[in-house]
């Protein structure tokens, strides 16, 4: 499914956009895994030892502060 052209998407470089609708209809362990996916590439950019475990623990936090860091490398860098 492309979801590129939804209003509102959120894209992380090289990788689909994540549209709120989308996220929206899956379940919560589908959030979960999507904001997972891409939320590990910018976190190992980083801290490319640690970026499995920091991944593992930022996907307690709830969704919508997700979604935020995804949005604002400065919110990512500071969790």
């Amino acid at each position: 499914m492309n979801l590129r052209g939804y209003p509102n998407s959120i894209v992380v470089g090289g990788q689909e956009s994540l549209a709120p609708a989308v996220l929206a209809n899956a379940t919560p362990q589908e959030q979960k895994q999507m904001l997972g996916e891409r939320l590990f590439p910018l976190i190992q950019q980083m801290q490319p030892e640690l970026a499995r475990k920091i991944t593992g623990m930022l996907l307690e936090i709830v969704n919508t502060e997700l979604l935020h860091m995804l949005e604002s490398r400065e919110s990512l860098k500071a969790k």
